[in-house]
């Protein structure tokens, strides 16, 4: 018969056994976590692709917090304290990788998916009060019947007047998810009783595709406005509906376009170019292996000649389009120098809301041209556009400057191009010097479109059957409508330099038939009467028009 030790001693240390081995356990695992490596941290790239990275997780940002919190002398925002850090530590890397605020996040995804939720219009405030410039075509307004030239004096049974300078509050009140409900108090013309609609919210497109129409007889001009999730499938639409009209040749206006999605502007350039197989661009990175986009001869359409204009303010995807039509030979680039943006950046979503959109790639067009430009010198890169001007570039070709010299050819001529710092055109445009004069500006902000609304309403008797080849042909901008402009703007508290105004009294005269335009047949108004002016689109044409547009380069 075995024997047990019944004695008080065994049975306190039976007791106690288990929390003793649980200490030795305890004090192991503590000592292990810090003899072995930081932890791999695993981050999963919108191509499915894992990144592991042995450098993070120290943890000392975490603890640096937590003790401010715990024991700074003076009550601190915790939050602010981390967007400060993160935008601090994002500062040391290049000018594109950044952070996104959760409460931002949803506006910033909205201009690139092309898409938002709200009630569908576009307005101005005048006199303090929203007025209805259209309701989108196809959109929740147009459908609930809110109409052109429209009031909106309620929003919710809440005053939506004498709120001017909270805009932003008052286009919040609009918006809101698919499927919700607003209601809108409104005045309509000379109506005293307010109209009562309720608007379903729903999904209202963000077009990146501003206007496609024949300028002549067989060339069409397409506006892309950014490269956004549907751009190509506006432009295809642009682009079948000219085919109808006799299109032949096309005029791409890119500029001042930022860029956007990158595989949106390949399947764009992959109708521009019939073969297979052509290289348009490709990008490479320290953890991402080379990727080449090619054109996949998938083409709907004929399209024989083709001009690209580009300007400073063309960056990224345009610069990728206007790169590649470059090296093959594809067509002509009109206009000056791009921005200068070779940088790929993915979208990496955080805890709390906010995204990371980091720098991964390099992008190379078909000669192998980086063209981003040097960020070496922060407030110098900030500074570049300014120092173009300043330096003449933007007025005279002979000042642009290349940071590089490396010389790269094209594909078919052989011609010389450079990279380093954007995309040279073979044709250049000065800078309207217009759009430097500070009266021209101001009363291209505010004071014209309020202006116009009124002129339309007050002459709706004379406009209302104007057709627009007759606007454009036979309207003129009269002395006694400039000087009702400027009566307006001083009413306004916008104050204008007569003694200066007859160097941008031609240039207003152009505005105010262009913003006329608009008003009356929106884009495709507004660009026509643009266009006709336009001394990029005049050189467009001209070097459409030889039977090689290259032959002088």
């Amino acid at each position: 018969m075995p024997e047990y030790d019944n004695s008080p001693t065994k049975k306190k240390l039976n007791i106690w056994l288990p929390f003793l081995f649980a200490l030795v356990l305890t004090i192991g695992m503590y000592i292990g976590a810090q003899l072995k490596p930081n932890p791999s941290v695993v981050i999963q790239t919108d191509s499915g692709e894992s990144i592991h990275s042995s450098n993070i997780g120290t943890g000392r940002i975490e603890d640096l917090l937590r003790f401010i919190e715990a024991r700074y002398v003076d009550e601190v925002d915790s939050e602010e304290l981390i967007d400060k850090a993160i935008n601090n530590i994002l500062e040391e890397l290049d000018p594109h990788s950044n952070y996104i605020p959760a409460s931002q996040l949803a506006r910033v995804n909205d201009e690139l998916e092309g898409n938002f939720d709200g009630v569908g219009i576009e307005f101005i405030i005048l006199d303090d009060t929203i007025v209805v410039v259209a309701p989108i075509v196809g959109g929740p307004s147009e459908a609930a019947g809110i109409l052109a030239g429209d009031k909106i004096v309620e929003i919710n049974d809440s005053t939506a007047v004498g709120l001017e300078g909270n805009t932003r509050e008052l286009v919040n009140k609009l918006r809101g998810e698919r499927g919700t409900q607003v209601k809108v108090g409104v005045l309509r013309g000379k109506e005293k009783e307010i109209k009562t609609f309720e608007i379903d919210r729903d999904e209202i497109p963000i077009h990146s595709v501003d206007v496609g129409y024949m300028i002549d007889e067989k060339t069409g001009y397409i506006k892309v406005n950014r490269f956004s999730a549907t751009t190509y499938r506006e432009f295809m639409k642009e682009v079948e509906s000219m085919q109808e009209d006799g299109l032949k040749d096309l005029v791409i206006d890119l500029r001042q376009n930022p860029g956007g999605y990158l595989q949106e502007a390949t399947k764009l350039l992959s109708q521009l170019f019939p073969d297979k197989g052509k290289l348009l661009v490709y990008t490479e990175g320290r953890t991402v292996r080379r990727n080449e986009y090619e054109s996949n001869g998938l083409n709907h359409f004929s399209i024989d000649k083709i001009a690209v204009l580009i300007d400073e303010g063309s960056a990224s995807a345009s610069e990728i389009v206007a790169g590649a039509v470059q090296d093959w030979d594809r067509g002509i680039i009109v206009g000056r120098r791009s921005f200068g943006k070779g940088l790929v950046q993915e979208q990496y979503p955080l805890t709390d809301g906010s995204a990371l959109r980091l720098t991964v790639a390099r992008y190379y067009t078909p000669s192998n041209r980086l063209i981003q430009k040097s960020y070496a010198d922060k407030k110098a890169y900030d500074q570049d556009v300014i120092d173009r001007f300043e330096g003449g570039e933007l007025i005279n070709k002979d000042s642009i400057h290349q940071s590089d010299t490396t010389k790269f050819y094209t594909k078919l001529e052989n011609r010389v191009v450079y990279g380093g710092g954007g995309i040279t055109p073979d044709i250049f445009i000065p800078l309207d010097t217009s759009y430097l004069n500070q009266d021209y500006l101001r009363l291209r902000g505010a004071v014209v479109p309020q202006f116009i609304y009124r002129y339309a309403e007050n002459h709706a008797d004379d406009l209302n059957e104007i057709t627009l080849e007759k606007l454009r042909n036979e309207f003129e901008v009269d002395e006694m409508m400039i000087q009702e402009l400027l009566d307006h703007a001083a009413e306004n508290g916008v104050e204008v330099n007569l003694d200066n105004f007859e160097k941008i009294k031609s240039d207003v005269k152009l505005l105010l038939k262009s913003r006329l335009a608009r008003h009356f047949f929106k884009e495709d108004g507004l660009y026509t009467i643009l266009n006709d002016k336009d001394e990029a689109v005049k050189e467009a044409l001209r070097a459409l028009k030889k039977e090689n547009p290259l032959a002088d380069f």
